[in-house]
């Protein structure tokens, strides 16, 4: 559709990492019709600015969104990125607590 979209690729980014922690830069590229070097640079972005961190995993990366980093621009900063995300369609995942057993 051409035109002005609502989200900046940099959302788009972002949404994509936290639906799916482990997908390639090339893939998601390709999901949003962007080249695959805008695609890092956006990732190296958000990674400068700490919305996610990501580490090796054998021969992939897996990415960390940090949900509770602030939206950007300065009107909107009491509101979290996991918030934009949940509106978004992301859910939250449950802690794991651990069950202690007394015998």
């Amino acid at each position: 559709m051409p035109g002005w979209k609502f989200l900046t690729n940099h959302a788009l980014v972002l949404c994509i990492i936290a639906q799916k922690p482990r997908i390639t830069a090339r893939e998601i590229a390709a999901t949003i019709g962007i080249t695959e070097k805008a695609t890092r640079n956006i990732i190296n972005d958000l990674e400068f600015d700490e919305y996610i961190t990501k580490k090796r995993e054998g021969r992939r990366l897996r990415y960390w969104v940090d949900v509770d980093m602030p939206l950007r621009h300065e009107i909107q900063q009491d509101k979290a990125i996991g918030d934009l995300l949940e509106v978004l369609g992301w859910r939250r995942r449950k802690k794991k607590i651990k069950e202690s057993v007394n015998i």
